[in-house]
């Protein structure tokens, strides 16, 4: 067990107008590994928020791995969690969804299990609430998120055209659960309508069937209430947008995400980011999602050595 990893990745949900629907993974990390169990710590953190998470059994990552553990009906291992974690907290990026696939994907990697990984989505939907958050980081790529009538999770991946992800950052938190709280519980009819069409002309967009038209990529539901209580995340969207920018506030915020297709839209992106105060992260769509690496087997590789093992960074 103690060459046991995983490598999560971040990600950027809603993409415009896909509140609760949509989400992709970028290339923003974190790993996540065992081994046999000493001294009091339950998990040991390095990385992003290292002082500040919890390092008993009540630590998010190793909740999961309980979890994962419960519902597949096999005893909880006696081990020690490390952790390196290289997403931002309370930044709209996925660091809590990646807590939770880490813990629930490391779990499976060391009992062996047989839980695919629609089902290891529905385990962290049902620990994190929303599958646009959890769905890419297990799968890579971008996603789409549906419920049937009867509350089944249809879960659709596809890869997305190929540009460079900005990830605009400022100093300044938001905590998911009071973004949320502000928005509002209705739409009207016509906005509705809106929210539709917007949301289907973003989508095939992403996937390159199309240039995305930053006019009609806004989103009515979560972003007027958001950007009142976030205001330089929603100066700084509304710039990029003016700018021919594909730009969103990326999950709940404050965060704001854009993709730049060639080298000047790039620039043009991060001036902008520096002009409102952001750090600009320039990273990539993530493919692969969340890998697990076992003693010599590697992932990517088949065998040892691999540069992108995530046993090295731990």
């Amino acid at each position: 067990m103690t060459g046991v990893a995983v490598r999560v990745p971040a990600t950027t949900a809603n993409l415009g107008p896909g509140f609760d629907a949509l989400g992709a993974a970028v290339t923003r990390y974190l790993y996540a590994g065992v081994a046999p169990r000493s001294g009091e710590e339950r998990v040991t953190t390095q990385g992003e928020g290292a002082s500040e998470v919890a390092t008993g059994d009540d630590n998010l990552v190793w909740r999961s791995f309980v979890t994962f553990c419960d519902r597949t009906d096999i005893a909880v291992p006696d081990v020690s969690v490390r952790v390196r974690n290289e997403i931002p907290l309370e930044r709209g990026m996925g660091s809590s969804s990646a807590a939770i696939v880490g813990g629930l994907a490391l779990a499976r990697a060391v009992t062996g299990a047989s839980v695919g990984d629609l089902d290891l989505v529905r385990m962290a939907t049902d620990l994190e609430g929303h599958p646009d958050n959890v769905a890419p980081a297990v799968l890579g790529g971008l996603v789409a998120c549906a419920q049937t009538d009867d509350g089944d999770l249809i879960v659709r991946r596809a890869q997305p055209a190929d540009a460079t992800v900005v990830i605009a950052i400022p100093a300044n938190r938001q905590n998911t659960h009071e973004a949320r709280a502000a928005l509002p519980d209705a739409l009207s009819r016509p906005d509705v309508a809106t929210q539709a069409a917007r949301a289907a002309h973003v989508t095939p967009g992403l996937i390159g069937l199309w240039p995305v038209d930053p006019r009609v990529a806004g989103d009515l539901l979560h972003e007027p209430a958001r950007f009142a209580a976030m205001p330089a995340s929603g100066d700084l969207v509304q710039a990029m947008r003016a700018d021919g920018i594909h730009a969103w506030l990326s999950g709940a915020g404050p965060s704001v995400a854009a993709v730049a297709a060639d080298n000047a839209a790039l620039g043009r992106i991060e001036a902008c980011a520096r002009e409102h105060g952001f750090e600009a992260a320039v990273l990539r769509w993530d493919l692969a999602g969340t890998i697990a690496c076992r003693d010599d087997v590697c992932a990517f590789a088949g065998s040892g050595g691999c540069a992108a093992c995530p046993r090295a960074r731990l």
